[in-house]
């Protein structure tokens, strides 16, 4: 019996050491790895997050306009429908105008934007400049008039 008390202690103690040094041995091999590398983001990544903050940034612009013309749903339908008139998709531009209507959005302002958009005149192909941007623009002001294309 005497022999089993002498093997029982250092058991315990050693069973004790493994014990306490395992977390300290998981804290130490943790602070050893390396941080995750920065994030990556690749061109359509990073083009893509621009593309959302400029929707965000087109909304914040609009919303600063009187009465309902300036609310996100409003602004949305609208901007397609006076797209959709620009390439002379009446019939699916009539259908976004029953939506529009139901929004409780102003018909007035939507065809003052539009007005707009065809006082422009057609889009240079050679130009960088985009349908969407100038609907943007004659969405959040109508009385909008481009400076003369230069020779």
């Amino acid at each position: 019996m005497a022999v089993m008390h002498s093997f029982r202690f250092p058991l315990i103690l050693g069973a004790f050491l493994i014990a306490c040094t395992g977390p300290l041995a998981a804290q130490t091999q943790s602070g050893e790895t390396k941080p995750p590398a920065a994030e990556q983001i690749t061109p359509e990544q990073q083009a893509a997050r621009e593309a959302q903050r400029r929707s965000v940034e087109e909304f914040v612009e609009a919303s600063k306009l009187p009465g309902t013309a300036g609310l996100p749903e409003c602004v949305w339908t609208g901007r397609r429908i006076a797209a959709l008139l620009w390439r002379d998709d009446i019939d699916t531009a009539r259908r976004h105008l029953d939506l529009y209507e139901r929004f409780g959005c102003p018909t007035e302002h939507l065809k003052l934007a539009f007005r707009c958009l065809v006082r422009q005149g057609n889009i240079d192909p050679k130009t960088q400049e985009r349908l969407g941007g100038r609907v943007q623009q004659c969405w959040v002001n109508p009385d909008y008039v481009a400076a003369p294309a230069q020779q």
